[in-house]
C-alpha cells in the first residue's frame, strides 16, 4: 500500500450563507418552495399553483434565462419577479471538448468559487456527472478530487443549473412552434462530481425533485444515480426522500485497505455499510445497487480480493462497475494491467453479477472519474505532495 488518508471529519457540512441583501434564485427551488416565495411578495393566494406552473414551465421546459420572456405574464408581475428574484445559472468559465466527445465545464459559482461538470455523450443516452460540493471533504487517496478542501456545500440552485448549463450549450431547449423532438441529449444524471452528495443531502434531495419533476426537467429517477462513498445514516433517506438508484464507491474488500483508500470507512466499515445497502432496493424500489470499484495495481485487484468481493454483497441485488484507474499528475497508484482487470472481472461475471469495465472517457481533458478538481486548485502537483496531502 503507497498511501494512506486521514480520517475523514464528522459530517462535515459547509452550507452557502446567502449576503443579506441578495436576490433569492427561483431555480432549484421545489414547487412547494416557489410557492412559498411567491406568496412573500404579494402574489394573490388564488393565482399562486398557477404562476408557479407558469414559471416552472418557462424556466424547465423553454429554458428562458430571463422574466421579460415569460409572456404569458403580466409586465408587472415580472417587473416584481426581476426585482425579487434571480434565474442566474452558473457561469461556464471554461469548456473543454474530449476527443471522444466528453465535454467538461468549469463553472463559476456564487463567491467565486469554482466547479465541475462533465457531459458524457454515448450511443443511446448522454450522461451528466454533476457536482454537488466545492471541494471534498473525504481524502480518498486514489482521488483527485479529494486533495482538494472542502469549501462549501453546493444549492439547489447551483446543482440544477449545471444541468441548464450542459442544455444551453448543446441547444436543447425546444423551440415555440417546432415539431416535438423526443431525443434527449441529456437523459441521465449522475451526482458522481466534486463532493460527496450525502453530506449535502437536503440540497441534493431538492434539486433532484427539481429534475425529476414531469413538467419540466423531466428526468426520471430510473435515470439518476447517485454515487457515495458510504455515508450510512443517510441511505435509508435515500431511498425514501429521492429514490433514485444508488451507485457504491466501495473499492476494496477488506477493512484494513479500505480504511486507506477510502477513509469514511474508519467510520461505517464494510458490514455496517453493507447492512444499511441490503434494504435500499426495497425502499426506493431500486432493482439493483451499483458497486464502483476502481482498479489499483497491486492493491485491490487480485482474484481473491474478486472472490471476496461476491461474498460480501451475497444476497444484494448488484452489478460491479469496474474502473481503471484514472490517473492524475502525483496519483500514488498506477493502473491495474488490462489482463489483471479482465481476471477480476471474469470472476464477478462468473458469479452471477454483471461486471462491466468502464471505458475511459475524456482522459485528454481530465474529465475522467477521479480526475476532477477545479483549476484554482490544480498546480501541477509532484507526487510527493500529493502523497503528503493524502497522508503517505
Amino acid at each position: 500500500m503507497t498511501a494512506t488518508a486521514p480520517i475523514t471529519q464528522d459530517v462535515l457540512t459547509i452550507p452557502r450563507k446567502q449576503p443579506e441583501g441578495e436576490k433569492r434564485s427561483l431555480v432549484g427551488m421545489t414547487r412547494a418552495q416557489m410557492a412559498d416565495a411567491l406568496a412573500a411578495i404579494g402574489t394573490p393566494e388564488r393565482q399562486i399553483k398557477m404562476r408557479v406552473g407558469q414559471i416552472w414551465q418557462w424556466v424547465y421546459h423553454w429554458g428562458v434565462q430571463e422574466f421579460g420572456a415569460m409572456t404569458n405574464l403580466a409586465k408587472g408581475y415580472r417587473d416584481q419577479l426581476e426585482a425579487a428574484f434571480t434565474l442566474d445559472r452558473p457561469e461556464i468559465v471554461t469548456r473543454q471538448v474530449s476527443e471522444d466527445g466528453t465535454r467538461k465545464y468549469l463553472l463559476r459559482i456564487a463567491g467565486g468559487h469554482e466547479v465541475e461538470a462533465v457531459y458524457i455523450p454515448e450511443e443511446n443516452r448522454g450522461t451528466l456527472c454533476v457536482s454537488s460540493q466545492v471541494g471534498c471533504t473525504l481524502t480518498c487517496s486514489f482521488c483527485h478530487t479529494g486533495t482538494q478542501k472542502l469549501v462549501r456545500n453546493l444549492t439547489a440552485a447551483e446543482i440544477v443549473g449545471q444541468l441548464l448549463v450542459a442544455r444551453d450549450d448543446l441547444g436543447e431547449w425546444p423551440e415555440p412552434g417546432a415539431p416535438k423532438n423526443e431525443t434527449r441529449l441529456v437523459s441521465n444524471v449522475v451526482l458522481m462530481g466534486m463532493g460527496e452528495p450525502l453530506y449535502n443531502f437536503d440540497n441534493v434531495r431538492d434539486a433532484m425533485k427539481v429534475v425529476m419533476d414531469s413538467e419540466g426537467l423531466s428526468i426520471s429517477r430510473r435515470r439518476i444515480t447517485l454515487s457515495t462513498s458510504g455515508v450510512v445514516p443517510e441511505i435509508a433517506r435515500t431511498a425514501e426522500e429521492i429514490g433514485c438508484l444508488l451507485a457504491i464507491s466501495f473499492h476494496a474488500t477488506t477493512d484494513e485497505v479500505r480504511d486507506k483508500l477510502v477513509p469514511i470507512n474508519k467510520r461505517w466499515n464494510i458490514a455496517t455499510l453493507l447492512d444499511a445497502l441490503r434494504d435500499y432496493p426495497r425502499l426506493s424500489n431500486s432493482e439493483r445497487i451499483t458497486f464502483e470499484y476502481v482498479m489499483l495495481k497491486d492493491v485491490n485487484d487480485s482474484d481473491a480480493d474478486a472472490r471476496r468481493l461476491v461474498r460480501l454483497i451475497a444476497g444484494i441485488p448488484a452489478k460491479i462497475n469496474l474502473i481503471p484507474f484514472n490517473e492524475w499528475p502525483g496519483a500514488p497508484y498506477q493502473r491495474s494491467d488490462w489482463a489483471r482487470i479482465e481476471s477480476f472481472a471474469d470472476i464477478v461475471h462468473k458469479a452471477g453479477y454483471a461486471s462491466p469495465i468502464r471505458t475511459p472517457r475524456g482522459e485528454d481533458i481530465m474529465a475522467a472519474c477521479g480526475q476532477l478538481k477545479s483549476a484554482t486548485e490544480r498546480g501541477r502537483q509532484t507526487r510527493a505532495q500529493i502523497a503528503a496531502q493524502t497522508g503517505a
